[in-house]
């Protein structure tokens, strides 16, 4: 079995957590792969990314989660800031971190995300060539999703009105008002509605309950991220990844399909989507047939990879 160790790591000025996972008889003297994990955006490195570095040290990587800058028991203030552009550089210093350390083959790195920890590693595998392969699960688009809403769904006006919200928060704190936080899902059932889409409902499941709640993943973010996220576009120069290869992860019945669908599109060869099927977007977190599933894709992906 594997074993973890905590460590800490440079982000600039904040001190970054994490923990590194370790294959079975591991041997200093000699050289892994390892894959920088990064986690969802309500999540921490002990939920669905420590799981998934977990497993792919028990097939002989090293295995890197972490805690976002500004979250979990990594530094950086204000508490629960949630930036794309601070996530994707968190990225760059996990990978600064790695590359010290000197049982790690630097020339034999991948990264990996789970749903908005995807679309980041993603991103960050366009212009960090330190990166030779990626691979995302149940990927989601933060971008994507602030500036068209869920589905796409959003009209010209309600897009118009989340910045205008923001805006008039970000003039409330500056006159000296307290922060806004608000929820990456549904705190109880009771929120629900009607419109409330399959992955709120579950990732309520997995985040509030004794299923997979952490006492550090708060559901909570700055209401002010929004403008950051609604600036931000995941998958621009995605087709600037090949040669290297890069992997999309997805249930058939995921409510957020769409994003691998067209991340996938835009990118270039070698690529490809596995199909995880009857699963759903939060299935791929810890359901075990599901898991296995998509441990043994990983595996065979980054083994032929690095």
């Amino acid at each position: 079995m594997s074993y973890k160790e905590k460590v800490f790591f440079k982000n600039q000025t904040l001190r970054m957590a994490g923990d590194l996972y370790f294959p079975a008889g591991f041997e200093p003297e000699k050289k892994y792969a390892a894959i920088v994990v990064s986690h969802p955006g309500n999540g921490v490195k002990e939920q669905v990314a420590g799981l998934y570095a977990s497993k792919l040290a028990d097939h002989g990587f090293i295995g890197f989660a972490f805690d976002a800058s500004h979250q979990g028991e990594s530094e950086g203030m204000p508490r629960y800031l949630d930036d794309p552009a601070k996530r994707v550089e968190d990225i760059r210093c996990a990978i600064d971190y790695l590359v010290t350390l000197p049982y790690i083959d630097e020339n034999r790195i991948g990264a990996m995300g789970i749903c908005a920890g995807a679309g980041y590693a993603i991103n960050a595998a366009q212009t960090e060539l330190r990166i030779q392969a990626v691979a995302g699960i149940s990927t989601w688009d933060v971008g994507d999703s602030q500036r068209n809403g869920f589905a796409r769904k959003w009209t010209v006006e309600q897009k118009k009105q989340i910045l205008r919200e923001v805006a008039a928060q970000r003039t409330r704190e500056a006159r000296g008002e307290k922060p806004r936080l608000v929820g990456y899902v549904p705190n109880s059932p009771e929120e629900f509605t009607e419109d409330t889409p399959v992955i709120q409902r579950e990732a309520y499941e997995y985040y509030c309950t004794p299923r997979a709640a952490h006492p550090n993943s708060h559901n909570k973010f700055l209401f002010t991220c929004n403008d950051r996220f609604a600036a931000w576009h995941a998958f621009d120069l995605i087709d600037t990844i090949s040669p290297r290869p890069i992997l999309f992860i997805v249930g058939s019945r995921a409510d957020t399909l769409y994003f691998s669908e067209s991340a996938y599109k835009a990118a270039k060869e070698p690529k490809e989507i596995f199909t995880i099927e009857g699963a759903s977007h939060v299935d791929l977190y810890d359901k075990s047939p599901q898991v296995k599933k998509v441990t043994e894709k990983l595996e065979e992906f980054f083994r032929n990879s690095l």
